[in-house]
């Protein structure tokens, strides 16, 4: 297992580190019982038993995270298969694609009329984002809803809020995305339209994005092998 906290929220880890795990479970106590009168200010959406004898998975809004009820710890990190398969990871996603279906697509940037709906989450200076935007622009068999969040280019806001504030909202993401500059006599970006950019960023927190680009392909999260985990963006990389 390797631990990580990356993914960890500042409020999940004050309600862990404030939480008392003075409590060690017993034979005569229930795991999920244990974990709850151990870390009573953590809020739990799902508890169930891993692979691991003794061992078990905690969901807690978008983050998962693991119990050992023989000594009341708390694990945060990720479970990998030898095939280099994140467990963490796809259960991650799967709860992201629960949430998916609640997104006001209306706000998205959309993109064809193909059949395969792809919801993505992307940034127009994330060089792996340009790729993945070149080779999408060839398939006529998709519609894309394109949300932004620049995670690690700060920069990328004034872009994101040019492509939004145009009329031809598909020409100027196209514009951006092959990494031309803003136009000089490009129109005064108004109060709302900064306000749907960071909608969008708020929208990729809640979806629990932690790089970019991110799809969603008719409902499903794609999740990347962890030996190409590093082909993308992220608030530490890029």
């Amino acid at each position: 297992m390797k631990v990580i906290r990356r993914g960890l929220s500042v409020k999940l880890f004050l309600a862990l580190s404030l939480s008392s795990a003075a409590f060690a479970a017993t034979a005569a106590v229930k795991p999920e019982v244990a974990f709850k009168q151990a870390y009573p200010q953590v809020k739990v959406d799902s508890f169930e038993s891993t692979d691991i004898n003794g061992l078990y998975q905690v969901v807690t809004g978008q983050n998962v995270l693991y119990y050992l009820p023989e000594k009341d710890y708390v694990v945060l990190g990720e479970i990998f298969t030898k095939e280099g398969k994140s467990l963490t990871a796809e259960k991650k996603g799967q709860l992201a694609a629960k949430l998916v279906q609640s997104l006001p697509l209306d706000k998205a940037v959309k993109i064809g009329e193909g059949k395969n709906v792809i919801v993505e989450f992307t940034d127009p200076d994330c060089p792996y984002c340009r790729k993945a935007s070149e080779y999408l622009m060839k398939k006529t068999n998709v519609t894309r809803y394109v949300f932004f969040t620049p995670l690690a280019h700060p920069a990328a806001i004034a872009k994101i809020q040019y492509i939004l504030n145009a009329e031809n909202k598909v020409k100027a993401y196209d514009e951006m995305m092959l990494g031309q500059e803003i136009p000089a006599n490009a129109p005064a970006v108004s109060d709302k339209v900064k306000a749907l950019a960071q909608e969008h960023m708020e929208l990729a927190k809640k979806m629990g994005v932690q790089g970019t680009p991110t799809f969603f392909v008719n409902g499903q999260q794609v999740l990347v092998p962890i030996r190409k985990r590093s082909i993308n963006c992220s608030r530490t990389n890029c």
